[in-house]
């Protein structure tokens, strides 16, 4: 990456990130207005070519955590990208499209406990290729979302859903199969 991308990379957005992290953001990608907070020891942030994030929160906190976005891949403002505690990967596909406020975490944040054993580990994400994940949508711990999939306004997805369906609701529920999107319009 050439030191004037750099320099726009880093006037453009916030970065905190402690030593011994990585952070790889390919230049033909457009990240602005973006906070990108990464806390703890071998953590690592990959964005490939032709992405465009704005405005979006990105944060990884533990130990060998990782946020990896494919080519093509559109966040829209206000969006929550979360991976945390240990080992946990949030992978998004190459040509997906989020809109905004879409939060996506691999952690609760906190443990909740059963006679002092622990019952909410952190679990991996993984979004396939060509997802659109409307306004408002919520991506918990665990889940894996397929190929062509798209996931309604306000909805909360709880469990992993196939490629090519629709999932709805609070929580989520798969209303449609075999279906695909485009983000052109048809007049």
């Amino acid at each position: 990456m050439s030191l004037v991308k750099k320099l726009k990379l880093k006037l453009f957005n916030t970065f905190r990130v402690q030593p011994n992290n990585l952070v790889d953001i390919h230049p033909q990608s457009k990240i602005k207005g973006c906070r990108i907070s990464i806390k703890g020891t071998n953590n690592r942030l990959e964005i490939a070519q032709g992405c465009n994030l704005r405005g979006v929160l990105i944060e990884l906190n533990g130990e060998g955590c990782q946020i990896k976005i494919e080519r093509g891949t559109i966040i829209g403002e206000d969006c929550y990208l979360s991976s945390r505690e240990k080992g946990t990967q949030l992978t998004i596909g190459a040509d997906c499209m989020f809109s905004r406020n879409v939060k996506i975490m691999t952690s609760d944040g906190h443990d909740i406990l059963r006679g002092q054993q622990r019952i909410n580990p952190a679990q991996s994400i993984h979004i396939g290729n060509h997802v659109w994940l409307a306004d408002n949508v919520t991506i918990l711990k665990g889940v894996r979302i397929g190929d062509g999939s798209v996931v309604g306004i306000n909805s909360t997805l709880t469990k992993s859903i196939a490629e090519q369906q629709i999932a709805v609701g609070s929580p989520a529920k798969v209303v449609a199969s075999e279906v695909t999107w485009r983000d052109e319009l048809t007049f």
